[in-house]
């Protein structure tokens, strides 16, 4: 199989092809099952998983107010490898921009909207990363066409994983919807059986 170039290799050429609009998970291919990426807040390419991002830099402090956690759980995220803080300062703080922060807020997305636990969040995030730098690596004027097939196969495979994940939660909930459907009938049941007679 060819190899796909890096997100590095890629990062410096010129992706403004004709076939942009086609690229697997670009354009049309955007919005996915949890909401587009600007809605969901996940910065595109592999910038956002090192922390990438331009403007003004906010500290653990202000990034934990503006997004309603705890500077806790900031800490804990970076050390599980959820995110990496745009810089770090000689004292050891940590600063974030704008792409750390909205990769917070697709974190918190995908755990309350869909409910996901942290490792099935990390699975999403490396999916959706790969993603990105697949629909980079495709728009590239010097991608082969072969190399646009091999991407767009692994494209598939990674989105169906993607499904995967969210039809077993999406399972799990199911499972728990009946069973609470049941003991609401039961409860009903019983009260209705216990009604004072009419005199």
């Amino acid at each position: 199989m060819t190899r796909a170039p890096s997100a590095q290799e890629t990062s410096g050429r010129a992706g403004g092809s004709a076939d942009a609009e086609h690229a697997p998970g670009g354009s049309a291919d955007a919005e996915h099952s949890a909401g587009t990426e600007h809605v969901a807040g996940r910065p595109a390419g592999a910038e956002h998983a090192a922390g990438g991002g331009s403007g003004r830099l906010l500290g653990i402090g202000a990034a934990a107010q503006r997004l309603g956690v705890s500077e806790r759980a900031l800490r804990y995220y970076q050390q599980i490898g959820l995110i990496v803080p745009a810089s770090t300062t000689p004292g050891g703080l940590r600063r974030y921009s704008e792409s750390d922060v909205a990769r917070v807020e697709r974190i918190m997305e995908l755990k309350t909207l869909l409910g996901l636990n942290l490792d099935e969040v990390a699975l999403v995030l490396r999916n959706e990363d790969r993603v990105a730098q697949i629909r980079q690596t495709y728009q590239d004027e010097r991608t082969t066409a072969e190399e646009r097939r091999q991407l767009t196969r692994e494209c598939l495979t990674l989105q169906e994983d993607l499904r995967a994940t969210v039809e077993a939660k999406r399972a799990a909930l199911d499972r728990f919807l009946a069973d609470l459907d049941a003991r609401i009938t039961r409860a009903r049941a019983l009260l209705a059986g216990q009604r004072t007679p009419q005199r």
